[in-house]
């Protein structure tokens, strides 16, 4: 073969390897029409997740569907019987009768396996070291903790101190899906923390909403979300 031919023909290879390397853009639209398509723990989800993660050990995204893969399949539901009216704000979702014609309130309920949920925490936590500065990775997790807490959210609610006292000590340059965060974005976000606490509708959640609504005003004296939730 002619050496000018044989060269020719090896670029064009090699060129044909390096355009078919899958980036991390691709890695995660395929994650995300999959998981779209099957749910966040479906059928072939942990495989993309898993070749993801070996060509890009470190990409926080990587991570982020880690954790939603995990935390999906950690959780299950069941129908249980309780002796309130509400239960983490929401309404029976079926009320019967007793054998003496007394009415008893089902509610979903949520049933965490511990060892997969574990699994979830670690991979959001991996995020959060590799982008400390993308508050959705902290959101999820505290999101993910007052879910697993119920009605006594107690590591969430440290965890949400803790990035309130990082933001006024430190001032980080916070970004929200990779783009900088607007003036009043963190303000709100920790509004919706409060809202949550709140809607809980335990003694922990009413306590935890009301020491972050105290701690917030006083940072945050012209945000009138922070006083009227002290209000109330």
């Amino acid at each position: 073969m002619n050496k000018k031919l044989f060269i020719a023909i090896l670029f064009a290879v090699l060129g044909a390897t390096v355009s078919a390397q899958t980036t991390q853009e691709q890695f995660k639209s395929r994650y995300e029409r999959q998981s779209k398509a099957v749910g966040a723990d479906g059928v072939g989800v942990e495989t993309i997740i898993d070749k993801w993660e070996e060509a890009f050990p470190d990409d926080p995204e990587m991570f982020a569907a880690r954790f939603y893969y995990n935390f999906s399949k950690s959780q299950r539901t069941e129908l249980a019987p309780m002796a309130c009216q509400k239960y983490l704000g929401q309404a029976p979702s079926v009320t019967l009768k007793d054998a003496d014609g007394n009415d008893v309130n089902y509610f979903e309920d949520i049933i965490f396996d511990d060892d997969l949920f574990a699994a979830a925490m670690t991979a959001i936590d991996n995020a959060v070291k590799i982008s400390p500065n993308e508050l959705r990775y902290r959101y999820m997790r505290i999101t993910a903790l007052s879910a697993y807490e119920k009605a006594s959210p107690d590591m969430a609610y440290r965890q949400l101190v803790e990035l309130i006292d990082l933001e006024t000590s430190a001032h980080p340059a916070w970004t929200l899906d990779g783009k900088p965060l607007e003036e009043t974005t963190f303000q709100d976000g920790i509004a919706e923390y409060c809202y949550h606490f709140f809607k809980i509708g335990s003694d922990n959640g009413y306590e935890y909403f009301f020491q972050i609504a105290k701690k917030m005003n006083k940072l945050y004296p012209k945000n009138t979300v922070f006083i009227n939730d002290i209000g109330s």
